[in-house]
């Protein structure tokens, strides 16, 4: 991929969105701990976007065998895909609040199952309202789509595969949920051995955009092959799309650090020696 095929800025989406081929939009305003994203959508959104539930839409229920965020069933991610309106022939773009870290989830999910044109509005609602561009409130139903998916068209690793990962193995939490100095929310503190701490959030300018080529390929200066984990395959994804960005393939460990730290057979690493370059 490039960074065309994955991000789409304000004036590029407001140009298309004018055009005859609407893109579809998808609202995926969400954050750890919060539960305000519909409400916000509901104030003020994107015209036509739809509102995308990432607990219960983008995730199959939470269990401590397969951690907070498991990966939703196929059939039950396309019935959710042609409610959003999606299609074969029409691109597709989500967005959140956070800098797509929420709405990289959507990216992520919709091109592992075969759509091929979804991309994530940089900057997100953030950078649409302060370009002056409109908003619209209340909720939007989408005209059904017709999209089929199958599943396996960007690749994913499991435990087993983490655990034995000869590669670059990126942790993109927090440093100091990597380091073990604090976890709020999963059983125990540390990271997978082995893995390097390069963190989400430092994908991103002060504006909530995705840094430069440049600045992205000097943040991810790794060899071998790639994978990333987080606390539950949320945010991994948007680690992901700033690698596929500057062309670097990268397979998500879905269950992350919520399935790894719930199983007492899996060994658990702290401090920071092993960091990466700083996030």
């Amino acid at each position: 991929m490039t960074r065309t095929q994955v991000l789409v800025t304000v004036d590029e989406l407001a140009a298309a969105l004018a055009g005859d081929e609407r893109p579809v939009l998808l609202d995926v305003r969400w954050a750890l701990g919060r539960s305000d994203g519909h409400d916000g959508y509901l104030a003020a959104h994107l015209p036509g976007a739809v509102y995308v539930d990432l607990e219960t839409e983008l995730a199959a229920p939470p269990t401590p065998q397969d951690g907070r965020h498991p990966l939703p069933d196929l059939a039950a991610l396309e019935a959710s895909a042609r409610r959003w309106g999606v299609r074969d022939d029409r691109p597709v773009v989500a967005y959140d609040a956070v800098g797509g870290m929420s709405a990289a989830r959507a990216w992520w999910l919709l091109r592992w199952a075969g759509v091929r044109d979804v991309r994530l509005l940089d900057g997100g609602i953030t950078a649409w309202t302060a370009a002056g561009l409109p908003v619209e409130a209340g909720g939007v139903t989408a005209e059904a789509g017709d999209v089929v998916l199958v599943a396996g068209h960007l690749p994913t690793i499991d435990a087993d595969e983490a655990a034995a990962w000869r590669g670059a193995l990126l942790d993109a939490r927090a440093a100091e949920r990597y380091a073990g100095e604090v976890e709020p929310i999963d059983p125990r503190a540390g990271h997978i051995p082995g893995a390097l701490s390069v963190p989400t959030a430092g994908n991103l300018t002060a504006d909530g955009r995705f840094l430069t080529d440049e600045a992205l390929r000097a943040r991810f200066d790794v060899a071998g092959p790639v994978a990333v984990y987080c606390g539950s395959g949320v945010t991994a994804a948007h680690e992901i799309a700033a690698l596929a960005s500057i062309g670097v393939e990268a397979a998500l460990y879905s269950g992350s650090w919520s399935q790894w730290s719930n199983d007492p057979e899996r060994p658990v690493a702290t401090g920071t020696t092993r960091a990466a370059t700083p996030g």
